[in-house]
């Protein structure tokens, strides 16, 4: 059972306190489930049990008693280093529970405690008794908020800039609301009168929205596994990405060809003229347009032949 915290508990813990241990306070809390080692703090404070064990009604009793104590103590000093640390233990169950509504992402729940812990951590530094507010009602937007943002900066297949990331959540919010009100997909020019963006801002967005996820190319396709693995279905074999290198190759030993055996190079490959059309062109016979083609297409398989 949870030991009570009850009044007499207190002033006798704090009429004969427990001695001070000689050694340093830690100065930082703790990632996540490491507990502080088991020491005696301030003389003024009452004993604290081991946190495990405290219920959550004595958690939120002692808690109260640690920030009065802490809104006294010099920021930096040992004492305020070990009041802010036991209130970061005594609290952690509040950062399990957040991190509990988000046990079905991909990230290790370890993780996602860790982050809660900073967002625990931040709430402690600037929660004020003053407010008349409970600090678990405090603490718990700032938990889960510090956990929405680290999955906000993580879950991206691709990283893009912040204001890219929060466009895409305020997209998908009006698409969801002018889908209800048209009975439609909203077009880009209608989000944008929406969000008052332009509609340039707004295919930016769309497309940025792209690399939120990413498909393996070893994924099987949900429908009909028949169809194979996506890296199976899109692209194909270019058979002529081959000819590139000849192409690249050709393009200076063609510049050196003389004027007249580039043209006809040009209308029987390019223009895809006979010989007896390109004799007609260039008013010479057939049988000249033959010799003049066999005699330049000799010169570039030799100049080819050099090169390799």
């Amino acid at each position: 059972m949870s030991p009570r915290l009850d009044a007499s508990q207190t002033q006798r813990a704090t009429s004969a306190p427990s001695p001070v241990r000689p050694d340093d306070y830690p100065t930082t809390a703790p990632a996540h489930s490491d507990r502080i080692p088991t020491q005696r703090g301030p003389v003024d404070l009452p004993e604290i049990p081991p946190y495990d064990e405290v219920g959550a009604m004595d958690a939120r009793a002692l808690s109260k008693t640690l920030f009065e104590r802490l809104e006294s103590l010099e920021e930096g000093t040992h004492e305020y280093s070990y009041v802010r640390n036991t209130l970061v233990e005594l609290n952690l169950a509040l950062v399990k529970f957040a991190a509990s509504r988000f046990r079905s992402r991909s990230e290790p729940m370890e993780d996602i405690i860790q982050v809660g812990t900073i967002g625990l951590i931040k709430a402690i530094d600037r929660f004020e008794l003053s407010r008349g507010v409970e600090f678990p009602t405090f603490a718990m937007p700032t938990i889960i908020g510090e956990i929405k943002r680290f999955f906000r900066d993580t879950s991206w297949s691709v990283r893009v800039p912040r204001r890219l990331q929060e466009l895409r959540l305020d997209l998908a919010k009006a698409g969801d609301e002018l889908a209800q009100q048209l009975d439609r997909a909203p077009t880009a020019t209608e989000l944008a009168e929406r969000l008052g963006l332009s509609r340039d801002e707004v295919v930016e967005g769309m497309a940025a929205s792209n690399a939120y996820t990413a498909s393996s190319l070893d994924a099987q396709p949900e429908e009909d596994e028949s169809e194979g693995a996506l890296a199976d279905r899109i692209g194909y074999e270019d058979h002529e990405l081959e000819g590139v290198e000849y192409v690249e190759s050709l393009k200076p030993l063609i510049a050196e060809l003389p004027p007249r055996d580039r043209q006809i190079l040009s209308l029987r490959f390019v223009a895809n003229m006979t010989q007896s059309e390109i004799g007609e062109e260039l008013g010479i016979s057939q049988m000249h347009v033959s010799r003049l083609l066999s005699r330049t297409l000799v010169r570039l398989r030799k100049g080819l032949t050099v090169e390799e």
